[in-house]
């Protein structure tokens, strides 16, 4: 009884993975949830913003609360789910150490931090506008369900590196120019370039190249060195969209490489006709997701391939007599 009770928890615990984890597992159920998960977010989000406008927030605030309520718990069943059924994927592993990784991941912080403010907020009162803007984390839970948005996480993971170093360097640059305008500056504006730390807004606006204009140099040195870090500021801000498209450039082509292999692989496998049999290869271009022009350039490189591999083996075959068996001559 114990044994098949067991079985029957662990075939629960797979469908739960395989609805919820398993990106290469479609069905009905998990396309459903998936929608409904992304409508809840969206709504969530349209929530947030209608509950800024006071007029409406008390006119519908019981079901405004009511909502809030529900998103809170199918959030929250849905991270406690995530978190008992992250051990099939490798059945092999430690429990422990699969959830605790799990738990360190990127998804399952922006899971925490999309319920953590309700519960906090019936411990330590929190004020309604600042929990509203925390609520907003929410539309971070989009990320899983959109390739696009996967891919710019995945470059700025792999680009941190980069982006450290810019940030490093532009950090240095506003302490270098907030500490060059306090000195040239402090004398005739006091109350602008007070000091070295108010000094900074006017550094980080002029190297951002945003310029508001509410604190401009007013002397002639002032001046130079601001048209200076201004166009030094140009170079600055650019560095990391520069990162960012290589990243992203670099990513696609990947991606690219890999849904071509796959679709390739997925071709050969099933062994199909590629003049025939267009409606199977329709469906496993859109099972990978590969574009229709990328489908079309394999399928006729693979028509080629065949082709040479056909002529290769009928040249073969007539290195010896048809007829007689001996050996021809080169």
């Amino acid at each position: 009884m114990y044994g098949m009770a067991q079985f029957s928890w662990q075939r629960l615990r797979l469908f739960i993975y395989n609805n919820l984890h398993n990106d290469d597992y479609k069905s009905t159920i998990s396309t459903c949830i998936n929608y409904l998960l992304i409508i809840l977010i969206i709504g969530n989000v349209a929530a947030v913003l209608l509950e800024s406008i006071n007029e409406i927030y008390k006119l519908y605030q019981p079901y405004f609360d009511l909502f809030e309520n529900i998103s809170i718990l199918i959030f929250s069943g849905e991270y406690l789910l995530r978190l008992w059924s992250i051990v099939e994927k490798n059945p092999d592993e430690a429990v422990w150490k699969q959830r605790i990784r799990w738990m360190k991941s990127g998804g399952a912080i922006i899971d925490l931090m999309a319920i953590l403010p309700a519960y906090l907020n019936f411990f330590v009162h929190i004020d309604l506008r600042f929990l509203r803007v925390l609520r907003l984390f929410r539309l971070l839970k989009l990320t899983r369900y959109f390739v696009s948005l996967q891919i710019l996480l995945r470059v700025i993971q792999r680009e941190k590196g980069s982006f450290q170093a810019v940030i490093f360097i532009l950090v240095i640059m506003i302490v270098m120019t907030a500490s060059a305008i306090y000195v040239v500056e402090n004398k005739a504006q006091p109350e602008a370039f007070s000091s070295i730390p108010q000094a900074m807004w006017w550094a980080v606006v002029t190297l951002t190249t945003v310029g508001y204009g509410d604190v401009t140099p007013v002397t002639n040195l002032g001046r130079i060195l601001g048209a200076f870090i201004t166009v030094l500021g140009v170079g600055i801000a650019a560095l990391p969209a520069g990162i960012l498209a290589s990243g992203l450039a670099n990513e696609l082509n990947q991606r690219n490489q890999r849904l071509e292999q796959e679709f390739r692989e997925v071709l050969q496998a099933k062994g199909l006709d590629l003049l025939h049999n267009q409606d199977e290869i329709e469906r496993i271009r859109k099972k990978v997701g590969l574009p229709k022009e990328q489908t079309h350039e394999i399928i006729m490189q693979l028509m080629r391939e065949k082709f040479l591999e056909e002529q290769e083996q009928e040249k073969k075959s007539y290195r010896f007599c048809p007829h007689c068996g001996e050996k021809l001559s080169e």
